[in-house]
């Protein structure tokens, strides 16, 4: 997926330390890979899914809009009731869907590598509210492992949002380093998404 403006950087199927895996090298770039689900999936569980970096994006703050990049991230977009939001949220998915073709999803909760970020944390997105990002790893320790999870969606978004999730729509990954104008090698090994 491209967005308007922003470097890409292509995703590559390749193995890694006998994993399969999807690899990106970010290079001041924005790199998204998403899945859209047609009809929307209601009856969703346990997420698991890993990934490895070779690198933190230098300088990155996920709660400052002119640093808020991150090596990795798995991003799940809701459907829901868009008369609940505010008229800020409402002129950013006009915008969006003027700049992308697409409206901003209902709400998207994602799961990200912070290099500062308290783990379990939630950080709310500091353009819109209808993004959060669940803090499931932090800081350097663990670059260049393979850090695997696996994780109740539903627990996860009540916790972010504070209400029942709604069909989920499309699953992402991404990785992004065009606000610190880093470079580094991420990858996603695969991604499994069970009933409850």
């Amino acid at each position: 997926m491209y967005l308007p403006g922003k470097r890409f950087a292509g995703f590559e199927s390749t193995e890694r330390q006998g994993r399969p895996s999807l690899s990106v090298a970010a290079d001041r770039s924005v790199s998204i890979l998403r899945q859209r689900f047609a009809p929307s999936l209601t009856d969703f569980g346990q997420l698991a899914f890993s990934w490895k970096v070779d690198a933190l994006p230098e300088g990155a703050d996920l709660s400052d809009t002119e640093h808020a990049d991150a090596a990795v991230r798995i991003l799940l977009a809701f459907d829901g009731d868009r008369s609940k939001w505010s008229p800020r949220n409402q002129r950013l998915s006009e915008m969006s869907r003027l700049l992308t073709g697409e409206e901003l999803p209902y709400a998207t909760l994602a799961y990200v590598w912070s290099n500062q970020g308290e783990l379990g944390s939630v950080i709310v997105n500091p353009r819109t509210d209808r993004i959060r990002k669940l803090v499931v790893e932090s800081g350097v320790g663990q670059i260049g492992h393979w850090r695997d999870y696996r994780r109740d969606v539903r627990a996860d978004f009540i916790k972010a949002f504070g209400e029942e999730p709604g069909p989920l729509v499309a699953v992402a990954l991404m990785t992004d380093t065009d606000n610190t104008r880093s470079r580094l090698h991420a990858w996603y090994g695969p991604l499994t998404l069970e009933p409850r």
